[in-house]
């Protein structure tokens, strides 16, 4: 899974996941791996629906009205493009280089938005796609299956090493069709960041969202609610 690297003043603080570009192209004849494939049954219309565009994702993003008080929208950062290395995870290294930097999955249809909560560094990002179903759940499923099946690996980001920690969650039942949920823990520095990230695929739409665990799950609902009302 790709993860993106933030930096401050104070140096590298963070590390934030999303897919490497290499791990969602499901074009030509691979193998179509979705439950739906599996048991033999079709897709249901919601699964076969054309895929939203980007402006129409963007306006299903939740907002400062949606979040209440107390949340600022934080600007996104132009990506870093460090050299990285991931140690100790053969799974994800033999993703390929890029598989441990960017900011975004490379589905074409997307939209993001982050946002800060109260005086603290507490975070909460939202990332909505948009694509069949049958690719969205092939690219998520395998780089989630990467991650968590290494519990520990290290990433050396721009000569910085960070350690990592991987445990994969319980996902909360009955939202979408599909759910993925982990915690990740960052260190370095003598600094630690925990970040959980839960991936809800509801037919032809993704929703991701990650940061603070108390964030995350506060406003997981209401996020994909507001992804799917149109749907």
């Amino acid at each position: 899974m790709r993860v993106r690297v933030a930096t401050t003043a104070l140096g590298i603080t963070a590390v934030l996941p999303a897919v490497p570009a290499c791990s969602t192209d499901t074009t030509g004849t691979q193998p179509d791996t979705t439950a739906s494939a599996r048991s033999g049954k079709p897709a249901d219309a919601a699964q076969q629906a054309a895929p939203l565009s980007s402006a129409a994702l963007e306006t299903r993003l939740l907002d400062q009205s949606d979040l209440g008080s107390g949340y600022l929208r934080k600007l996104e950062r132009p990506a870093q493009h460090d050299d990285v290395t991931v140690l100790g995870c053969p799974a994800l290294s033999e993703l390929g280089g890029d598989a441990a930097t960017g900011s975004t999955l490379t589905f074409p249809h997307k939209a993001k938005t982050t946002f800060t909560y109260g005086a603290s560094s507490s975070e909460v990002s939202e990332e909505l796609y948009s694509d069949s179903a049958n690719k969205l759940s092939d690219g998520v499923g395998r780089i989630f299956d990467a991650m968590t099946g290494c519990p520990t690996y290290q990433v050396v980001a721009g000569g910085t090493p960070i350690d990592m920690a991987s445990q994969k969650l319980p996902t909360p039942h009955g939202l979408g069709d599909e759910q993925w949920s982990q915690i990740l823990t960052f260190s370095t520095g003598g600094r630690s960041t925990v970040v959980k990230q839960t991936t809800i695929r509801a037919g032809n739409v993704l929703v991701i969202v990650s940061g603070s665990p108390a964030l995350v799950d506060r406003h997981l609902g209401k996020a994909l609610a507001k992804a799917t009302a149109a749907s």
